[in-house]
């Protein structure tokens, strides 16, 4: 049986195995490879606060992710396609490494921020 996600650490095993995919993925990869001068360390870390705060409500992430994905739509348009591929590739992660109550929030939350962000961007 696997464990469930407990703590920052597991946060962490987490972000970084998806964007190991994410990376090397051919329809959403280029978005973090070309379309943005991303510093990996600054995004890895703000992942990490962000997904942290969605699952133990800790109050360490300070950022506006909506701003981010509208600077990244007006560069190269992201589509719906995009999002599920994100989706996958993200619930897969998590399947992969996890099981429990808050694997399931973070699976849903993960959906939940996704389709707001489509409504914003798409309207």
């Amino acid at each position: 049986m696997k464990k469930d996600i407990s703590n920052r650490k597991d946060i962490k095993k987490l972000v970084d195995k998806f964007y190991d995919k994410v990376k090397v993925d051919t329809l959403i990869g280029p978005f973090f490879t070309e379309v943005i001068d991303l510093n990996w360390k600054k995004h890895l870390t703000a992942m990490y606060s962000f997904w942290e705060n969605v699952v133990f409500c800790t109050g360490s992430y300070e950022g506006n992710p909506m701003a981010k994905h509208q600077a990244v739509h007006s560069k190269k348009s992201l589509r719906m396609e995009h999002f599920n591929r994100w989706q996958s590739l993200f619930n897969e992660t998590v399947n992969e490494l996890f099981e429990g109550g808050n694997a399931e929030l973070i699976k849903q939350k993960a959906s939940s921020i996704g389709t707001v962000m489509q409504v914003k961007l798409f309207r």
